[in-house]
């Protein structure tokens, strides 16, 4: 929850916020430990409608999924993907796209 008191001490407007963590990598090794990539911070009653897309350095959709969802296992029709940058686009439910990539380690 955010809360904004203004200057004229007219009183005290809030909001709640949902922020998200995009991680910087992950490593689908099997070890229990950044086995999927997926976003952080989703709050179920903000971002049910959220969709990210994942795609390689040719811009090739690899996979589609939701912030509820176990996330991407760095595989791509059974193939396993090779160590490099990967990008993502996630679409929020008010229309904005966010943008970047991460980097797949093995």
């Amino acid at each position: 929850m955010v809360y904004v008191k203004d200057n004229n001490r007219c009183g005290i407007a809030q909001k709640g916020v949902n922020v998200l963590g995009i991680p910087n990598y992950f490593t689908p090794n099997g070890d229990g430990y950044n086995d999927f990539w997926n976003i952080k911070g989703v709050n179920r009653a903000y971002n049910l409608k959220i969709t990210i897309s994942i795609f390689d350095r040719f811009g090739k959709l690899l996979k589609q999924m939701k912030p509820t969802d176990l996330g991407w296992d760095g595989q791509y029709n059974d193939q396993i993907m090779p160590s490099e940058d990967y990008w993502y686009s996630i679409e929020l439910e008010n229309g904005r796209t966010a943008k970047g990539h991460f980097s797949l380690k093995r």
